[in-house]
């Protein structure tokens, strides 16, 4: 291989903590039919990142992925086409473009953006919002997926690995809508789609992110560490929990009869019978790769409709300072990877 053929990545050689990235050459990949190959100018982080270079521990053996190394983590980018494969005719050299890239098909294996180049299939791009930089290109993808495909718009017929049902979005406007966790990716992005379709909107969220949430217009903020949401709303059509974890159920508390709770992470969710019980439609569905839903939201990050907060970035030698960053559980906003 000649240099012209290499390219930097932050590549793993097994799983493990952030020290696990290593920065090194790596062959540059070639765009297959239908596919275009991206210069890579930024790069952001999401969950399923960590949980890939940890090798899913948290999961049941049998689920974890039989990696082959090395591979290169990363869905969310943003950057210009620099070659495009056979039957492409929407994207030429030269366009500004941002994806999600092979989500969740990549999933056990990486979907390689943490790469100064990565092959994406032309479906799954869609032209850079002129008004914003690559930065924050990069941090919308997944967050923004994940927030549209639960409140505004599925985008596909594949099934859901969740539950029997496909899952459907609900009526906004004029409604009350619950956000936990609304300082993160999805969260802040959830919000402001929320605001947009004319829901109220109430957040739950740590007190560092009071003011943003003033400046995004919520109708009233929640402190979670003062205020217990289950014992303070009753009044809410939709909940939209972005965080997880222990004790979900709390929130049929809170939810009308009628009303809906839509879960981002509903492994160890336990409360189907009590949701039946109360009349409350409890759903979830995985985000997917969706190149025109990244052309439509475009125009909302365009016009300052919506808005992508960044926590943190970091140059792409310093994935690892990254990752460790992401773990420190104190993050408003994004994490992006800078590629010079």
């Amino acid at each position: 291989m000649t240099m012209h053929d290499m390219m930097k990545a932050a590549r793993l050689h097994a799983f493990g903590g952030p020290d696990v990235l290593i920065y090194e050459d790596a062959p540059r990949p070639d765009p297959q039919p239908g596919e275009v190959r991206v210069r890579v100018r930024a790069a952001g982080l999401n969950p399923p990142d960590w949980y890939l270079r940890d090798g899913y521990r948290a999961l049941p053996p049998e689920w974890r992925p039989d990696a082959a190394f090395p591979l290169i983590l990363g869905t969310d980018v943003s950057g210009v086409v620099e070659a495009v494969g056979d039957g492409v005719d929407r994207f030429r050299a030269g366009d500004a473009v941002y994806a999600m890239v092979r989500f969740p098909e990549n999933v056990m294996t990486g979907s390689g953006a943490y790469a100064e180049y990565v092959t994406v299939p032309a479906s799954q791009l869609a032209r850079k919002p002129a008004g914003i930089d690559h930065v924050h290109a990069a941090a919308a993808p997944m967050s923004l997926l994940t927030a549209w495909q639960f409140l505004i718009e599925l985008g596909h017929d594949e099934p859901n690995p969740f539950q029997p049902f496909r899952h459907a979005p609900v009526p906004l406007e004029g409604r009350t809508v619950l956000i936990n966790g609304a300082g993160g990716g999805v969260g802040h992005l959830a919000v402001q789609l929320a605001k947009w379709r004319g829901a109220r909107v109430i957040t739950v969220a740590s007190p560092k992110n009071a003011p943003l949430m003033r400046e995004l217009g919520v109708d009233r903020f929640i402190d979670y560490r003062t205020t217990a949401v289950e014992e303070s709303v009753r009044d809410a059509d939709l909940v939209l929990d972005a965080v997880g974890g222990a004790n979900m159920e709390r929130f049929l508390r809170v939810i009308k009869p009628g009303g809906a709770l839509f879960l981002v992470n509903p492994l160890g969710f336990a409360g189907q019978a009590a949701a039946a019980a109360r009349g409350v439609h409890v759903s979830s569905t995985q985000v997917r790769s969706n190149g025109a839903q990244l052309a439509e939201a475009a125009r909302l990050l365009d016009d300052g409709t919506l808005r992508i907060v960044i926590d943190s970035t970091f140059p792409l030698a310093e994935a690892s300072r990254a990752h460790r960053r992401a773990e420190s559980g104190a993050i408003q906003g994004k994490i992006v990877l800078t590629v010079a």
